[in-house]
């Protein structure tokens, strides 16, 4: 995961509760919608609250990360909103209504999980390790983590190194590659960048 920092809410969402004080989420039209989505995917760099793959208003959704159903008094609140991926049993989808220990809002979301080259995740903490389940991000999600090496080890390719290699980087080479990684280009980063800093953190430690 990355830290989302949220912003102010999209002037249509402001708006439209402004003119219906009493409405509900499902009441939303389409541009309300799509407002949403559009500044989710800008404050998220275009990756998925979650998993970190690509993402753009066609192949994601609005997520509540307090479900609907479980905070009815939050579903209008912009800041427990998010863009997930539409994957099936993944992400948004596997979320359904149980609770999120970990979320991308919090600031330890980018260190309590720990990912690998071999695209798997483990969880440092109990509640990162019932993320990765209720989420489904772990081994029980084989598509995801060849998915996720195929994607690190391309990014890696991108900046001139290999895999192998990346552990005999000194420092000063590791921060010049987190920094090139963590620059969004037109406002978006690379699919799974997120992971390879948590990955190139873990080099640094040593």
């Amino acid at each position: 995961m990355r830290k989302i920092i949220k912003r102010n809410e999209p002037i249509a969402l402001s708006n439209w509760k402004r003119h219906n004080p009493n409405g509900h989420y499902p009441d939303l039209s389409h541009v309300e919608r799509q407002a949403i989505r559009d500044s989710c995917l800008k404050e998220q760099y275009y990756l998925c609250a979650y998993c970190c793959q690509r993402i753009d208003d066609k192949n994601s959704h609005n997520e509540h990360i307090q479900a609907q159903s479980v905070a009815p008094n939050q579903m209008l609140n912009f800041h427990n909103i998010v863009a997930s991926c539409n994957q099936s049993k993944q992400c948004g989808d596997a979320h359904g209504s149980k609770t999120i220990p970990l979320t991308p809002l919090m600031d330890e979301c980018e260190t309590e999980l720990k990912f690998y080259i071999s695209g798997e995740v483990k969880g440092i903490t109990t509640r990162a390790t019932d993320t990765i389940k209720i989420l489904n991000l772990g081994n029980g999600n084989k598509a995801l983590i060849n998915k996720r090496k195929q994607l690190l080890d391309a990014l890696i390719f991108m900046h001139s190194e290999s895999p192998e290699e990346l552990q005999l980087l000194d420092d000063e080479l590791l921060q010049i590659l987190m920094e090139e990684i963590n620059q969004p280009q037109d406002g978006q980063l690379s699919a799974f960048a997120p992971i390879l800093q948590n990955i190139l953190r873990q080099f640094l430690k040593k």
